[in-house]
């Protein structure tokens, strides 16, 4: 298939928030919208999307990095068209979006309800690294 990999724009906002949903990306304490919208704004962040001929968005990836590490969240792919290599080259744009800003090392997240993902991470080149995840809310509860 063909898929143009580009920086989302506001047009896309509803396209990707509902291709999140479509995925099972979306938890009742994260507004997606606002993520994106977060992420767009932000200098060491951005939210690429894969769109086909016609330009529907058919995947997407939020990338960004804290200046250490590089950080990828909603990687996602139209539950229809899994299985054609799509989220790996969603992937592969992220790992060259953090490389051209001189950032060495990936990590992701992986929600515990979601851990059927983790063998196709591995299978892109990823491992389970030994760490505790700690969290603390700055602003409510979500």
């Amino acid at each position: 298939m063909s898929l143009t990999i580009r920086s989302a724009s506001d047009e896309d906002e509803a396209a990707i928030v509902a291709l999140w949903r479509a995925c099972g990306l979306v938890v009742a304490y994260n507004d997606p919208a606002a993520d994106l919208r977060f992420a767009r704004g932000g200098s060491a962040s951005d939210v690429l999307v894969g769109a086909d001929d016609a330009g529907a968005v058919r995947a997407t990836v939020m990338v960004g990095h804290d200046g250490h590490r590089g950080w990828i969240w909603y990687v996602a792919v139209d539950p229809g068209m899994r299985g054609q290599g799509l989220g790996r080259r969603m992937v592969a744009a992220a790992e060259d979006w953090l490389r051209r800003r001189g950032v060495a090392k990936l990590h992701l997240l992986v929600r515990e309800t979601n851990t059927a993902v983790v063998s196709y991470y591995e299978h892109l080149g990823f491992e389970v690294a030994p760490r505790v995840m700690m969290s603390k809310w700055l602003t409510g509860s979500g």
